[in-house]
């Protein structure tokens, strides 16, 4: 079976034009002139969403924040369709958890590159291994996050940049290092994103944000898993065991 490809756009010509490319190339689209799809993406479970991030009154950018809210599609890729170069717009869709932006116009081959590269980044298979720190598992194979016996829901984003701190505990990272290593070769990401997902983690994870136990902050650095904020047990074989407790420090 094809992927399945949301378009919410505004403009009716780039909605044929887009989903005409991405049929082109193989891909089952359904295409929308309004951004009130919160009922069909939750029924059809698209493999990714390409939102208009320009439409009136910031609906298009509070529908990616929706459907990151909302748990049976948290973790649907986003790539918000920009006008041009508004950086503004293209910022705001990332540190809302958008996994791309493109801007508009694009050309064809840009299109499906950026589609390619974001459905690809989110089918690589995870290692099969559960690890415990502190108060939090997290299942690889199954892309869980539980705190407290209680599942979270992540973005994808989210999830792999737990997942990276856990397996390199102790070493600090700037926010470069952590654009390079968990985001990759998206455009238009900045250190503002990484704050931003270190911020909506913390949300989820720590019992009192404002004054956290793992995410914590070492100012004019960047972000450290601390190996003494609880016990690193892994419940697989494909983990090295090791002795450490998780704390993700972040530069303010």
């Amino acid at each position: 079976m094809p992927a399945l490809i949301f378009v919410v756009e505004s403009d009716i010509e780039v909605c044929r034009r887009t989903r005409s490319l991405l049929e082109e190339v193989g891909y089952a689209v359904r295409a929308f002139l309004s951004p009130h799809v919160m009922e069909e993406l939750e029924r059809r479970r698209p493999a990714l969403a390409l939102i208009d991030a320009s439409f009136p009154d910031g609906r298009g950018l509070d529908l990616g924040c929706r459907i990151r809210q909302t748990a049976s599609v948290a973790r649907t890729p986003i790539i918000f369709m920009t006008a041009g170069n508004n950086e503004e717009d293209r910022v705001r869709g990332l540190e809302l958890g958008g996994d791309d932006c493109i801007g508009k116009p694009f050309s064809p081959r840009e299109l499906v590159a950026r589609v390619q590269a974001v459905l690809r980044r989110f089918s690589r298979r995870l290692p099969t291994a559960v690890t415990r720190i502190g108060d939090i598992e997290i299942d690889l194979a199954a892309m869980r996050l539980l705190v407290r016996g209680v599942e979270v829901s992540t973005t994808t984003l989210e999830f792999r940049l737990m997942d990276y701190l856990a397996r390199n505990r102790g070493r600090v990272f700037t926010r470069d290092q952590l654009l390079d290593a968990v985001w990759g070769d998206m455009q238009f990401v900045t250190p503002r994103s990484v704050d931003a997902c270190i911020r909506r983690i913390r949300e989820k994870i720590e019992p009192d944000s404002a004054r956290p136990t793992y995410l914590k902050t070492i100012r004019g650095v960047g972000y450290r898993l601390d190996s003494e904020a609880g016990r690193f047990s892994p419940l697989s074989t494909s983990v090295r065991p090791v002795a450490g407790q998780l704390a993700l420090k972040a530069e303010a």
